[in-house]
């Protein structure tokens, strides 16, 4: 529902539209994290009323993805922009915590029970890449190239409680 706000000015009244938040909702869910998402989708299969908001401008809370490359540049405070050779921005999107799914698991189920799957998209991925200590780190996929990985070996891809399984 849309309000006309009178506001007083050293020329006279302005008047200004505004949005109004007088609507009632049987539930409100804070941030876009996937627990706060998946609790949106099953309160609104349900048939609730649900008020979904994110004080980010990006959804995904600690997981999201960043889009354009510009975006993650601001988010990091990283000097300059993205050089030009990494091409468009906007053909960018970079996952804050990489998220792997298992094919025929519990939490898929989950998506294609409260339809969250119209939003998303399943991909057999190429490769996965780490960036740490400056550089960045193709993940090794196989114990062959585990293996093969000077970085494995020399511990880039061991943290304390073992190797990283999705990174």
């Amino acid at each position: 529902m849309r309000k006309n706000i009178r506001q007083p000015t050293e020329k006279g009244i302005k008047y200004r539209r505004t949005l109004s938040m007088d609507e009632e909702y049987d539930v409100i869910v804070l941030g876009t994290g996937l627990t706060e998402c998946i609790l949106s989708g099953i309160m609104s299969v349900k048939g609730k009323k649900v008020l979904h908001m994110d004080r980010n401008s990006y959804y995904g809370a600690e997981s999201a993805s960043i889009t354009p490359l510009e975006d993650l540049y601001k988010r990091f405070s990283l000097p300059g922009k993205p050089p030009e050779s990494m091409g468009r921005g906007r053909d960018w999107s970079v996952d804050l915590i990489p998220k792997f799914l298992m094919a025929n698991g519990q939490l898929v189920r989950m998506l294609l029970i409260t339809q969250v799957t119209r939003y998303l998209d399943f991909k057999v991925i190429e490769g996965s890449y780490v960036y740490k200590k400056g550089a960045i780190y193709k993940v090794p996929v196989t114990e062959t190239e585990a293996l093969a990985s000077s970085e494995y070996i020399n511990g880039i891809f061991i943290s304390a409680q073992g190797p990283c399984s999705s990174t």
